[in-house]
C-alpha cells in the first residue's frame, strides 16, 4: 500500500465529515426558521422608480442580530442584484432567486453598517434596510457597485420612512 493513501483517505474523509456538519446545521437554521412567512409577490404597476442602483444582494439577517442569517426564502444566499425604489416601496431584483419586494408600511429603518453575516467591509460600506417580514423583524443588507451611488440610494431610501423613524439599523438615534 502506498503510503499516500492513508492520509489522502483521512483528509477525505474529513472534508466529508464538514460537509455533512454544514448542511445538517445548515437543515436544523431551516427547521427553527419554518415559521417564518414566504415573500411578498412583486406587485405589478409600481410604475417608474425614483432610483435603481446594481450591487449585490448580501443577506437577510434577524433584525439586530447580523450573525442571524435567514436560511428561508433563499434570504441566506449572495447574489447580484438591484435596488428599486419606488413610491410604493422597495424591490430588491435578485438574480437567480426571488424579488425581495419591501412595502412602504414594512420599512422601519434605513442605514449604513459595516457589516453583517459573511460580508465584511469599510466603515460603512453597507446599505442596511429594516423591515417587517409579516410578524418577523429583518435587516437587509446590500453593496453598490458603485461608492457614489450608496449615499443617493440611503436618501432615497429614508424618503419611504415614516416621520417619525429615527434610528439606525444599529439602533442608535440619529
Amino acid at each position: 500500500m502506498d503510503e499516500r493513501i492513508l492520509p489522502g483517505l483521512l483528509t477525505l474523509l474529513l472534508v466529508v465529515v464538514i460537509f455533512a456538519m454544514m448542511w445538517w446545521g445548515w437543515r436544523n437554521k431551516l427547521k427553527r426558521q419554518e415559521t417564518v412567512a414566504a415573500l411578498p409577490e412583486t406587485p405589478a404597476g409600481l410604475g417608474e422608480s425614483v432610483i435603481s442602483v446594481p450591487g449585490q444582494y448580501v443577506v437577510t439577517t434577524s433584525a439586530g442580530d447580523w450573525l442571524d442569517r435567514m436560511a428561508v426564502n433563499g434570504l441566506g444566499i449572495r447574489t447580484p442584484a438591484v435596488v428599486h425604489v419606488h413610491a410604493a416601496g422597495v424591490v430588491l431584483e435578485r438574480k437567480g432567486a426571488q424579488d425581495i419586494f419591501i412595502a412602504k408600511e414594512a420599512l422601519g429603518e434605513v442605514g449604513a453598517r459595516s457589516g453583517m453575516a459573511g460580508k465584511f467591509v469599510e466603515k460603512d460600506g453597507l446599505v442596511v434596510i429594516g423591515w417587517r417580514l409579516a410578524d418577523t423583524a429583518v435587516d437587509t443588507g446590500f453593496r453598490t457597485t458603485e461608492a457614489a451611488a450608496k449615499r443617493p440610494l440611503i436618501e432615497a431610501l429614508q424618503a419611504l420612512l415614516p416621520e417619525d423613524s429615527d434610528t439606525e439599523p444599529n439602533g442608535k438615534n440619529n
